[in-house]
């Protein structure tokens, strides 16, 4: 049964929504502030699955939370979903560029809520890897599956666990142009229902922790969407 954390300043809204993800299968350890968030992270009863946090807090911003939890290291793969009001777009794509998985904005759905839990909790990365290998490599890039480790010109990068999937599927797919599209039903799940620019923002990370010239492997083909290296030769 998945735990999760859920983080809502609203007490009517987080034991709506407590209810709901309750009848759906979930269990929740519930947060009024930032403080607890943090605070239930440091010593969960049990292993979180994913995290739902409020961006709008009466202690700090949810961005700062978000910030917290990807600096640790056992929390860098956890599944983030951001759960606000704002309608501002610099928060939504901020949260993204943060480590963020996806976003949902109020006013939605319990149950759109609960999909795209389940599409984050569920999804897998088809990488096709030969048999008894488990590295992946394009130019100075190289990735161990079973390690999960990320490695520039043998330099160890750091990346979220969705950064390092993102990647991974590029490297499994040298040379072919691979649409937002695409990414989003392999990589994020064939049920994920959220948008392109969730690609867009992943790929930005991704680049920035590869560095020069490394990020210049990953192409951006205009209108369509991007590709690890040039154009397949024939």
């Amino acid at each position: 049964m998945p735990h999760l954390l859920l983080l809502e300043d609203d007490p009517e809204i987080r034991l709506g929504l407590e209810q709901h993800l309750r009848r759906e299968g979930f269990t929740i350890c519930p947060a009024g502030t930032g403080a607890e968030a943090l605070q239930a992270l440091k010593a969960p009863q049990a292993p979180f699955d994913a995290a739902l946090l409020d961006l709008s807090l009466p202690d700090m911003d949810g961005l700062d939370v978000l910030r917290s939890i990807r600096a640790e290291p056992q929390f860098r793969a956890l599944p983030v979903i951001l759960v606000t009001a704002r309608g501002e777009e610099i928060d939504r794509v901020l949260g993204l560029e943060l480590g963020a998985d996806d976003y949902i904005s109020k006013p939605f759905s319990a149950r759109e809520l609960a999909a795209r839990l389940r599409a984050i909790l569920r999804r897998s990365v088809p990488i096709p890897v030969a048999e008894k290998s488990s590295r992946l490599s394009y130019d100075t890039i190289a990735v161990d599956l079973d390690m999960h480790t990320a490695r520039v010109e043998g330099r160890l990068v750091e990346l979220t666990r969705r950064e390092f999937e993102l990647l991974a599927f590029f490297l499994a797919h040298p040379r072919r142009v691979l649409t937002r599209e695409k990414l989003l039903q392999q990589v994020w799940g064939l049920e994920y229902l959220g948008e392109s620019r969730t690609i867009d923002a992943h790929v930005r990370r991704v680049r920035a922790k590869l560095g020069s010239p490394a990020a210049e492997l990953i192409e951006t083909v205009v209108g369509v969407g991007y590709r690890l290296g040039g154009p397949a030769e024939g």
